[in-house]
């Protein structure tokens, strides 16, 4: 499934800002190892296929991330909030109590001003600019950069009301063809300036222009407008009262040309802007040009061309591994080792203890319920991982609010393994990421353990 511009560009903005907590090292090993993988497949290398490559367990949709969550909740409420004002605004105009008939010129005049309205949303889209101020934008502390959404809020913010728009004009419409049908309507015109059946004439013929040959019954006639012209002060002879009622196909098709089908089509046109001006934020982040460049430039290394699994780390961090402490809980991060339960089971001091899933396709509404669930106690909890997976900003958001949740003094358990099934330890080379990882965090109870070689015996001295 193709992923939405717009998600993309989050996903790989978050992504970016996330790798700023790696090495330049291990960013260009693992971004030119899945350019290799690409070459040798015979594809080229893209943002989405890179961020499946590095987020193998969580594939975003187009309706994933809360932040897009947030502007189509906005959307849905604002849909029936203009439904429900087209149809007011609709009985406001065609108001007739009997003595004097619905002016005609008002409508026109309403109908250009939905016009002037619905060019100013496309204008304000199309430059960026923001009238609303911080009213739509997200708090954020003092210093932060801005994010890749910050750019999408005119286009975001255009779509939502071209949409609420479009549901206004259309349940007007409705309205209207609905009164047609349940009341006598009785329509003429008016207008203060010294105007000539003539001058009129011409004005709404211009305007039923396009549907002249479509439908005839719309289009006035000089004798039509000629007859229900009427005046504010004095008596109109009214000779055939029946025609008063013949506007309302003109009526009909001016709001429909001019009032639904712009708004219709600038709806549509304000949603390929956002995802032109999405595609346009992707190509010029400055994310993506050193992608390019760890993408296009061979890693340098002073060690042999071997297997990474078989090879010495580069540099060993100063922290020395730990041994497996008797963990009381564990946590399967991105869903590793399911299919090794039992051996799972052998990593706990108790065969009973609770074991948790966590990060990969699990929501941050998962995540935070499993912080919770072993809050409020001391006891050491186990996070498994794949050895071979670089730590992501993702699991380093977790133990930071996993920290903030626990004790301080309470123990973390990183345990990496190499393989699932059967539990295998890892490298030397994919532990030094790890521990390099543990080291950034600046937590001094957050370890790097070995697999023990008999998992039950690590239980038995628990």
């Amino acid at each position: 499934m193709r992923q939405h511009p717009v998600t993309l560009l989050l996903a790989f903005d978050d992504q970016v800002r996330r790798d700023q907590a790696q090495s330049a090292m291990f960013l260009h090993r693992r971004d030119r190892r899945y350019a290799l993988n690409c070459q040798g497949a015979g594809r080229q290398p893209s943002v989405a296929g890179w961020l499946r490559h590095i987020q193998p367990h969580r594939a975003p949709g187009q309706g994933n991330d809360r932040r897009l969550r947030t502007w189509r909740r906005l959307s849905g409420w604002l849909l029936p909030v203009g439904a429900v004002l087209g149809i007011l605004t609709m009985l406001g105009l065609l108001f007739y109590d009997g003595s004097q008939q619905i002016n005609i010129t008002v409508i026109i005049g309403f109908v250009a001003l939905q016009g002037l309205l619905a060019l100013a949303t496309t204008v304000q889209a199309l430059v960026g600019w923001r009238p609303w101020g911080r009213l739509l934008s997200p708090r954020r502390a003092a210093g932060d950069a801005p994010t890749a959404l910050d750019a999408l809020q005119p286009q975001l913010a255009a779509c939502t009301a071209q949409q609420m728009a479009l549901a206004f004009t259309l349940f007007a419409w409705l309205t209207l063809m609905t009164l047609v049908v349940v009341q006598d309507l009785a329509f003429g015109w008016s207008t203060t300036l010294r105007t000539s059946a003539d001058s009129y004439t011409a004005l709404v013929q211009a305007l039923a222009a396009p549907w002249q040959h479509l439908w005839p019954a719309a289009y006035p006639s000089l004798e039509l407008v000629t007859q229900t012209q009427f005046y504010r002060l004095g008596d109109t002879a009214i000779n055939e009262p029946a025609r008063y009622g013949d506007w309302w196909p003109f009526v009909s098709m001016l709001w429909l040309t001019y009032a639904v089908l712009p708004r219709l089509l600038l709806a549509l046109f304000a949603r390929l802007h956002l995802r032109w001006q999405a595609r346009r934020l992707l190509r010029q982040h400055p994310g993506r040009r050193a992608l390019r460049h760890r993408f296009d430039t061979p890693v340098v290394e002073s060690v042999a061309a071997a297997d990474d699994s078989h090879r010495e780390a580069v540099s060993q961090p100063g922290s020395a591994l730990h041994n497996l402490p008797p963990g009381q809980a564990l946590i399967r991060w991105a869903g590793t080792a399911t299919n090794s339960e039992p051996a799972i089971r052998g990593l706990l001091a108790q065969p009973d203890a609770p074991v948790f899933n966590a990060g990969g396709t699990a929501s941050l509404a998962e995540d935070q319920q499993v912080i919770q669930s072993l809050a409020g106690h001391h006891d050491p909890v186990i996070l498994l991982t794949r050895a071979w997976e670089p730590p992501t900003g993702e699991l380093a958001d977790f133990l930071h609010d996993a920290r903030r949740a626990w004790s301080k003094e309470r123990l973390i358990a990183l345990l990496p393994v190499g393989g699932e099934s059967p539990l295998a330890p890892a490298s030397p080379l994919q532990l030094a990421q790890w521990q390099r990882f543990a080291e950034r965090q600046q937590d001094g109870n957050l370890w790097v353990c070995r697999l023990p070689d008999n998992t039950q015996g690590v239980r038995r001295h628990g």
